[in-house]
């Protein structure tokens, strides 16, 4: 295989990609929430909870967030074949792969260019994912596989018990990506001592050798004590000489109690950023699937409505790592809402989806419990959250446009003249942005090129009119009901019917793309059928 070769999955349908409508969101302020008063100057409202298809809502994130989202965590569905179970084993992986392969192409546009991906995983499709993952992404751009230690024991019922959950983390740049380190544990700063006194409090001591060999790194120290130390076999110091004698005459140094020891290097908890993380995560350092669900458990009562809730610790682990504060969080899954709870609580702005009608009765009330402080449990005390902010509802607009009794596609009567200029300036690509004073300025693509919107039937004296007021230095994208001139009678003016101007630009009246099964053959009943995911017939 060639060096531009790459490996890449093939399942059944991975040929049909969606033409997503970019729907518009509309606002609901009576299921919007906000805190009666400030708390602090940092408090955030301007977060997003959407109901609706989340490929849809991340589509329709894409126009105003493209390059914006620092963090993505998702916790999709595992695909552990109970919501297939009227296919075959192996075609539930075609489904699921093409599910996820649409979401993680706009989740990539949707990063910035130092953000990253967070995927929570099982082993059922892990390592398909994470090809998956390297073609969208670039293999270059993975990071790591974090093993998350997600029980406190054995499972008996298993022949070899499930005690980890994968967390694949991909970067959109990988040559931007920087993690945050982490705050030291009470456990981990108790390992500071101060044997000799030193001013500057306590430290920890590490070797002072490196390994290899570099010719201006193998100099002879003596110690206090007047004792004699060159590099073992196989090393070299550190640093080179001049250096080490400034960290020597600094104190910075330790050479044991009685000043004759092999030199090591101090390093002083005053003096120390944090602790860089690995990819190891036990359950003690980030929550387990049993504290997730005391979690639920506190704040609704129940535990059933969530089969595999994350802990809140888990999330501020993720969070604490990839942002900072005000920083925008983005979860397409949102399940129990865990995400934006835990980043409200951290100062982070955040924009949950979930289609769900739990979006309703969990989700709310969770935030509503963190906005007004009354949420006691998770990260709040180490967070030291005591309420605020706020988030705003908004459900997906319907399909621009339906089909009338005679079969011919029409605008959705649902759709007022607002909405309407809105939806059309997501599908030309124009920034909605009504202006309060002149009524054809609805949109803009820069700052002389504008889009008006209208149902009407336009003559050419109206026409004119629009001409003469945009003027010669602005250029005007007009799309009506129909018009009566030639198209190209006024220089300024670019003209389109409605809807046959957007008719070939998506697909229409599709509201569901949860499963994408009605595009799959039945799975044959006589033999069944495991598809070869890498192309190859057995």
């Amino acid at each position: 295989m060639s060096n531009k070769q790459k490996l890449e999955l093939t399942w059944i349908g991975k040929e049909n990609r969606p033409r997503l409508e970019p729907r518009i969101l509309l606002y609901d302020p009576e299921k919007s929430y906000h805190a009666k008063h400030r708390v602090s100057e940092n408090d955030i409202f301007d977060n997003k909870l959407i109901f609706g298809d989340n490929l849809l809502a991340l589509k329709a994130l894409e126009q105003e967030y493209a390059g914006k989202v620092k963090c993505v965590f998702i916790d999709p569905p595992y695909n552990t074949g109970s919501a297939f179970t009227h296919y075959d084993d192996g075609l539930e992986h075609s489904i699921w792969l093409g599910l996820m392969r649409d979401r993680l192409e706009l989740i990539k546009r949707l990063l910035a260019s130092e953000g990253s991906l967070w995927i929570t995983i099982d082993d059922n499709e892990c390592h398909y994912l994470k090809v998956l993952c390297d073609e969208v992404f670039g293999r270059d751009s993975f990071i790591a596989n974090v093993v998350w230690q997600k029980r406190t024991s054995p499972d008996i019922r298993a022949t070899l018990g499930a005690g980890h959950d994968h967390i694949l983390v991909f970067s959109k740049e990988r040559n931007r990506f920087v993690l945050n380190k982490l705050d030291m544990s009470e456990k981990q700063k108790a390992t500071y001592k101060n044997p000799d006194n030193d001013p500057r409090g306590p430290w920890v001591s590490s070797d002072y050798t490196a390994q290899g060999y570099r010719p201006n790194q193998m100099y002879t120290i003596i110690t206090p004590g007047g004792k004699s130390f060159s590099p073992p076999p196989g090393t070299c110091w550190k640093n080179v000489e001049t250096v080490y004698k400034t960290l020597h005459s600094e104190g910075r140094i330790w050479y044991g109690k009685d000043g004759n020891g092999m030199p090591r290097r101090k390093t002083y908890l005053s003096e120390s950023d944090g602790t860089v993380a690995w990819s190891w995560w036990t359950n003690k350092e980030v929550g387990h699937n049993q504290e997730a669900k005391k979690e639920i458990k506190a704040l609704f009562g129940d535990t059933d409505a969530f089969d595999t809730p994350k802990p809140e610790r888990l999330l501020k682990r993720i969070i604490e790592l990839t942002t900072n504060p005000g920083d925008l969080v983005l979860d397409s899954f949102a399940g129990s809402g865990t995400t934006g709870a835990v980043a409200h609580k951290m100062g982070r702005r955040w924009i949950m989806v979930e289609l769900g009608e739990h979006c309703h009765t969990h989700i709310i009330p969770r935030l509503k419990k963190v906005i007004d402080g009354e949420d006691p449990g998770g990260v709040t005390g180490v967070t030291g959250w005591k309420g605020g902010g706020g988030f705003r509802y908004y459900r997906l607009a319907p399909s621009l446009l339906e089909k009338d009794k005679w079969g011919n596609w029409v605008i959705n009567k649902e759709y007022d003249a607002a909405m309407l200029a809105e939806a059309v300036c997501k599908l030309e690509g124009f920034t909605y942005d009504p202006s309060d004073s002149v009524y054809w300025m609805q949109g803009r693509s820069t700052e002389s090129d504008y889009i008006y919107v209208t149902t009407q039937t336009l003559g050419r004296e109206q026409l004119a009119l629009l001409s003469e007021e945009v003027g010669e230095k602005r250029s005007l994208l007009v799309v009506c009901a129909a018009f009566h001139a030639r198209a190209d009678e006024f220089p300024n003016l670019t003209i389109k019917k409605i809807p046959n101007a957007v008719l070939s630009k998506c697909e229409w009246g599709h509201d569901d793309y949860s499963l994408q099964v009605e595009n799959l053959p039945a799975a044959p009943k006589e033999k069944k059928v495991q598809p070869d995911l890498f192309g190859d017939e057995e």
